[in-house]
């Protein structure tokens, strides 16, 4: 077998190679492989950490203890944590409605909801039921806009507190839910009003007759439907509609005779040559025709 020869040219090349194997040698001295300059050859184990399981009733002790000192955050978050760990005891129950209502008492109002929703849903026979209900209705409530903005919230407010009423009609909150949907209603009706006057600025008159209108209809228990009424005998007078007009104006006095609004709206009336006449085929007769009977059984 024949061996291999180099000419002097290879043997140069080879020693050069070589010379660089070694000084690359020497630089890495310190070290104990090559292997070790490279950080992903040896990546990190990660160790998760494994908390220790709480017992439910400790966590609920401890959420009572931080609700009493007015810590709410702190609570919530025990409250919380027994449905992670134990959402089948009965803590988790007891947990559930009162992280509903430490949200609230932290003006945490979404949260609130939230949980209020996903105790009902979970515990629909509950005698917290109703609480929760009531929790989730405020926590509406108090979200409530001024009269200029959306009024989603006022809507959702409504809804949620004639569900309580509807469906809990003889708990605790029955009183106080009824006193605040007067005042969801009353601003429901200011925002239409304030639409209303847009458009008569604007003397968009079929667009003002259309809110006043639904003001008339809509929420009659509120303190805005006398300047509905006067409104509408505008409107109406406006649009050459003189039999609606006085209508409107005379409804206005026989259900408010003492309101300034009567008096505005009789000085418009014969400002035109007219006087209020109630016609009873209106719209408007009708609806305070019945608005009299029922103010007339409160009484009763």
């Amino acid at each position: 077998m024949r061996l291999k020869t180099f000419n002097t040219g290879e043997m140069a090349s080879g020693g050069r190679r070589l010379a660089l194997v070694f000084s690359l040698a020497a630089a890495l001295g310190g070290c104990d492989t090559l292997s070790s300059m490279n950080p992903f050859d040896k990546p990190e184990v990660y160790k998760p950490e494994v908390l220790p399981t709480v017992p439910a009733d400790k966590l609920y002790n401890e959420g009572l203890a931080r609700m009493q000192n007015g810590d709410s955050e702190g609570a919530t978050k025990k409250f919380e944590e027994i449905d992670k760990q134990a959402p089948f005891s009965p803590y988790s129950r007891k947990g559930l409605i009162l992280t509903a209502y430490t949200n609230y008492q932290a003006s945490k109002w979404d949260d609130a909801i939230t949980a209020s929703k996903r105790f009902l849903a979970q515990n629909p026979a509950s005698p917290d039921a109703a609480y929760a209900q009531y929790i989730m209705a405020m926590s509406y409530f108090n979200q409530i806009p001024d009269a200029t903005r959306d009024q989603e919230r006022t809507e959702q407010a409504l809804r949620a507190m004639q569900e309580l009423l509807d469906r809990y009609p003889r708990s605790e909150y029955v009183v106080d839910v009824r006193e605040k949907m007067l005042v969801a209603r009353d601003q429901l009706a200011g925002k239409e009003m304030n639409v209303g006057r847009f458009y008569l600025e604007k003397r968009n008159y079929p667009g003002a007759v259309n809110r006043f209108r639904d003001v008339i209809t809509k929420y009659q228990t509120t303190r805005h439907v006398e300047e509905a009424l006067m409104r509408l005998t505008e409107a109406y007078m406006a649009l050459g509609i003189t039999n609606e007009a006085q209508t409107a104006a005379a409804v206005l006095g026989h259900n408010f005779p003492d309101s300034p609004w009567y008096k505005d709206a009789y000085v418009l009336l014969e400002s035109g040559g007219l006087q209020p006449r109630e016609d009873r085929g209106s719209y408007i007769s009708r609806l305070f025709n019945g608005f009299s009977r029922t103010v007339t059984g409160l009484i009763r």
